[in-house]
């Protein structure tokens, strides 16, 4: 007889002020390629097999909620306000009344939850869906990712057993000379056995230099009790990378730039030159259409198959047909019809549509239909 699968589910911690970035925006909907950066952690979520997710929220809460309700998901969205910022692992509690009843109360399969930061864009559901074959192969209580790093400095270090299994997590500021040379640290990811949860947060107390409850005080609570705790060291550390300020967030940015562009390369766009082409990740592109240097494409742009775009053009919300050709040209809310010729240095506003077949020529500037 087939088993169900064991349910998963998980929280997602978006509560925190973010002071770093210097900015009256909440830190989880500060832009990525066009979209907030709390949904490229939803979306790699979304693909791992994830059947709910708590998102908490504190800082602004009506906003993240409001805008990420506004962003389209393939998941079952709950968001659950952390009133006082105590620390992750009273976070974390707060999360766990978001999701539905535990599994385990009716009898059935106890079921697994990850829980996560929300400022880690960079993270791939690969990653995720290898944290829990680990946890679920391993029998694990709680299973950290991990990763190994040149400079840990500020970062949790993990502390093993002989066994080589995972005893605690100690933070920085907490740690002593000797677990300061630990170059394996926390990235604040994990799965847990979620009956197990609940009372190991329930024990924390906030015995740390900041006096917080740390969700890594979970890991002793669990090993004090006799359970397993394993970890998953991740294949690319930078995936792990969370975001805190301006500089984080623009290092965060090229790489997603990156692979976007990447993406578009084996779908059969041409890019001249990758490094000089900006594409949010709200854009579609057809294939055989050539990117040439200094083009910028925003928002919900859409560019049929075969057109020519650049150099040095910026298309924002704008509709480009089959087989234009558009040079040296902004645009924002435009229409530019199939095989159209538009610029060089032509300027398209709000409502502006060049019709199929319609060549402009230098400097032409509209701003409506017509």
């Amino acid at each position: 007889m087939n088993r169900p699968p064991v349910p998963l589910s998980a929280i997602v911690l978006a509560a925190g002020e973010g002071s770093r970035m210097r900015s009256e925006r909440p830190k989880p909907l500060h832009r990525l390629c066009g979209r907030p950066m709390l949904t490229y952690v939803l979306e790699a979520l979304g693909t791992s097999g994830v059947d709910c997710v708590a998102v908490v929220v504190g800082h602004k809460g009506e906003w993240v909620t409001k805008k990420m309700q506004e962003q389209q998901h393939d998941l079952r969205l709950e968001f659950v306000e952390q009133r006082v910022q105590r620390g992750t692992a009273d976070a974390a509690l707060v999360g766990l009344v978001g999701l539905p009843d535990d599994p385990a109360a009716d009898g059935a399969d106890d079921g697994d939850v990850l829980v996560l930061p929300g400022d880690t864009p960079l993270l791939r559901s690969g990653t995720i869906e290898a944290l829990v074959e680990r946890h679920r192969d391993s029998g694990a209580a709680a299973t950290v990712l991990t990763a190994q790093v040149d400079d840990p400095t500020g970062y949790g270090r993990v502390v093993r057993d002989g066994s080589g299994r995972v005893s605690r997590i100690v933070e920085h500021r907490d740690a002593d000379p000797e677990e300061r040379r630990i170059d394996e640290v926390n990235t604040s990811i994990y799965c847990f056995r979620r009956s197990l949860l609940a009372p190991a947060l329930r024990r924390i107390q906030p015995d740390n230099a900041q006096g917080e409850y740390y969700l890594t005080d979970v890991v002793g609570v669990l090993v004090a009790a006799g359970h397993p705790v394993e970890a998953r060291v991740a294949d690319d550390p930078e995936e792990t990378q969370g975001v805190n300020d301006r500089s984080q967030l623009s290092r965060a940015e090229a790489e997603l730039r990156r692979r976007t562009n990447a993406e578009l390369l084996a779908q059969g766009v041409t890019i001249v030159d990758p490094s000089a082409v900006y594409v949010d990740t709200t854009v579609r592109i057809g294939r055989d259409v050539t990117l040439f240097p200094g083009v910028i494409l925003q928002g919900a742009t859409v560019v049929g198959d075969g057109s020519e775009l650049g150099p040095w053009t910026r298309l924002v919300d704008t509709t480009v047909g089959v087989e234009a050709v558009v040079e040296q040209t902004t645009g924002r809310s435009a229409r530019i019809g199939d095989r159209a010729v538009v610029g060089p240095f032509a300027s398209l506003g709000p409502g502006a549509e060049v019709g199929d077949d319609v060549t402009t020529g230098a400097f032409y500037t509209a701003d409506q239909t017509g």
